[in-house]
């Protein structure tokens, strides 16, 4: 384990198990269509990777960057489009692909966006659901577990940029981000 980090949030194996679920959960829910899957960056990137795998229908992928943090650990509650969508959603079955739902505010203010592009549906599958932090009305329609608040970093979730490359999750010590 990183010396950075306290403790074991979530090993490979369980992530892998977590993913194989949602996958198949997706799959099922969307057989006979062929959903875009939307990820926010950057810290979806490796979730959205081995979901798109473990989901068994045609599909494609966009991406948004979307900020609300800067460089701290809490949202600032300002959320700035710093890349849009590519891709035309309008009639699509959208699924929101985000590592870490957490205030919320980020999700609420991408679905309705979104929205008013007029796509079919739009659901929204999380790695991470924080619900004690939660202030904006949101939930996810997938989830792979829910988390007490504790600021957690691997597969994808990083503090200052650094420790996305970590194969699993674990909760930061505080005197690295204190």
């Amino acid at each position: 384990m990183h010396p950075d980090v306290e403790k074991l949030f979530a090993s490979e194996e369980e992530l892998k198990q977590i993913i194989a679920r949602l996958g198949r959960q997706i799959t099922a829910d969307y057989a006979g269509k062929m959903p875009i899957f939307v990820g926010v960056l950057r810290g979806c990137f490796v979730f959205m990777a081995d979901l798109v795998r473990a989901c068994d229908l045609p599909c494609t992928i966009d991406f948004m960057v979307v900020s609300s943090y800067g460089a701290g650990t809490t949202s600032t509650g300002a959320v700035k489009i710093v890349k849009d969508l590519t891709e035309n959603i309008e009639g699509r079955d959208v699924i929101i692909v985000e590592d870490i739902l957490d205030s919320g505010n980020t999700l609420s203010y991408l679905r309705k966006y979104m929205m008013a592009r007029k796509p079919a549906s739009i659901r929204i599958v999380t790695l991470l659901d924080k619900p004690e932090r939660r202030t904006a009305d949101v939930k996810a329609d997938y989830v792979g577990f829910a988390i007490p608040d504790a600021f957690v970093v691997g597969y994808g979730l990083d503090y200052n940029e650094k420790y996305r490359n970590l194969p699993y999750i674990g909760v930061l010590k505080p005197e690295i981000y204190s």
